[in-house]
């Protein structure tokens, strides 16, 4: 399904899967829907099943808006909670859309447990999420949710929950490719993959960059499934560089069982030691400093007056990374936040934590895969079979869970029913139905002006410059 009648297929208000291949675009439609949204007076609740993904998208996790917080499913104990709450009335009442990202990290429990706080606030108990829109998003092809509500049937994905089946979801089986370069032989080895028919044949080119050498003006990312060998390859770099060492210390506010769970979600560590030449990768969005979750630089110095890493990024420019802060909300106040420089040692990193990244070159070492899909994640990392360099491979690493493999395949068929659905239907029908559903929610038929947070900061530089300087960054920063 092309992005465009993914896009149609939302404006007239049905229920969605959003998924696809790595790099096939699922954010860039949530964005566009978004915005369409937002430009005729609809405001859409944004959620993530993570904190992290939270902030791709700019918005909070599902177990915040939905008031569940730390209960995994919907216990006596915990409905009584969360129904005596005034602001998660007033949410879910104000709410017409529902966006849940990296849905694949969501328990069925969990989602049963939403469905049902949407049905009760809005007093229609036989209706799906009380009528709201539910736009899930995620690619169940990505490292399979952990729950500790797991039934005695096995069932660990959003897709076997009642809410899901309940909800009449349209799959929209993104098809277009924008990580991978086009016609790359590594898109098809994904492909391959993917769909379980990973022959020798297939991985032939695969073994081919086994011992490619690196080019002396690349530094690849380094790619592991441990911890273990992670902190041992970061640790080891940082002790070569022979310059002083400068030390940033998390700082925290709120409960510990609280401040706990706010660390499980961020990739920032508690005690940060940077050096001048250390490699490393932001782990936050921030549009106004230009640095996405992700990026990566060089450390070049320490600003003078604050004392702040100044990163040179790969992509350009060099940036002061100054502390940020993580939060966690519940009835509208914080409970909790931890603040620390968004960043990392990025020589290496685990394969768990590069989903959702795109990496212009990765040295991945897939000898130790303990889990089917790791080496799907790790290879889907990279834009191109150019930037990638294997150090191993396990019989793990190019299995793919059977159980997931039927289901795409049956989520491609259902997405292939909606867009020949979608190719029948007459332009005022369709355009009767964008209407209905923007009065349904309560929108303006005519578009009202709304910039999104990119649009206004590239509109003036102007205005960048002035908001630096009143951050008090010298001139070189600027």
């Amino acid at each position: 399904m092309k992005q465009s009648i993914a896009l149609e297929i939302l404006k007239q208000g049905h229920n969605v899967f959003l998924t696809g291949h790595a790099g096939s675009g699922k954010t860039y439609v949530l964005n566009q829907y978004i915005d369409w949204l937002r430009r005729h007076s609809i405001d859409p609740a944004i959620t993530a099943s993570t904190g992290i993904a939270a902030t791709h998208i700019g918005g909070t996790t599902i177990h915040s808006w939905s008031g569940m917080g730390i209960y995994d499913s919907l216990t006596d104990t915990a409905r009584e909670d969360i129904l005596s709450r005034e602001s998660v009335w007033k949410r879910v009442r104000n709410t017409k859309v529902l966006i849940i990202d990296e849905i694949s990290m969501v328990s069925p429990a969990f989602l049963d447990a939403v469905d049902e706080i949407c049905r009760t606030v809005l007093e229609r108990p036989d209706v799906p999420f009380g009528g709201i829109q539910v736009v899930f998003s995620g690619d169940f092809f990505q490292l399979p949710p952990i729950s500790k509500n797991q039934t005695a049937g096995g069932k660990r994905y959003a897709w076997q929950s009642g809410a899901w089946v309940a909800s009449g979801i349209v799959p929209c089986y993104l098809e277009e490719q924008h990580r991978q370069h086009h016609q790359d032989s590594l898109t098809r080895i994904l492909s391959d993959i993917r769909s379980g028919e990973a022959t020798d044949d297939s991985l032939e080119d695969l073994r081919e960059r086994f011992e490619v050498p690196i080019p002396e003006d690349l530094e690849p990312v380094h790619l592991y499934t441990h911890n273990a060998d992670v902190d041992k390859i970061n640790y080891e770099e940082l002790e070569k560089i022979e310059e002083a060492p400068h030390f940033f210390e998390m700082t925290t506010k709120g409960s510990k069982a609280n401040v706990a769970k706010l660390q499980q979600g961020c990739l920032a560590p508690e005690l940060l030691e940077l050096r001048m030449g250390a490699r490393v990768m932001f782990v936050r969005n921030n549009y106004e400093k230009g640095y996405f979750n992700g990026s990566m630089g060089t450390v070049v110095g320490f600003d003078e007056k604050t004392g702040w890493p100044l990163v040179d990024m790969y992509t350009g420019g060099v940036v002061m990374a100054s502390a940020d802060e993580w939060a966690m909300q519940d009835d509208g106040k914080t409970v909790a936040s931890l603040a620390q420089v968004p960043l990392r040692l990025a020589w290496a990193i685990t394969i768990h934590k590069s989903q959702g990244m795109s990496l212009d070159s990765a040295l991945i070492d897939l000898s130790k895969c303990f889990e089917v899909g790791q080496g799907y994640v790790a290879l889907s990392r990279v834009r191109g079979m150019d930037g990638l360099f294997l150090r191993g491979f396990n019989a793990t690493a190019t299995q793919m869970d059977p159980l997931t493999i039927r289901v795409d395949k049956r989520f491609a068929e259902l997405s292939a029913d909606a867009v020949e659905r979608a190719s029948v239907m007459e332009n005022e029908q369709y355009e009767e139905h964008v209407a209905n559903w923007i009065e349904q929610c309560g929108g303006s038929l005519e578009e009202v002006e709304y910039q999104s947070e990119q649009e206004r900061i590239r509109e003036s530089t102007y205005e960048q410059t002035r908001i630096l300087w009143e951050e008090g960054k010298d001139i070189d920063a600027i």
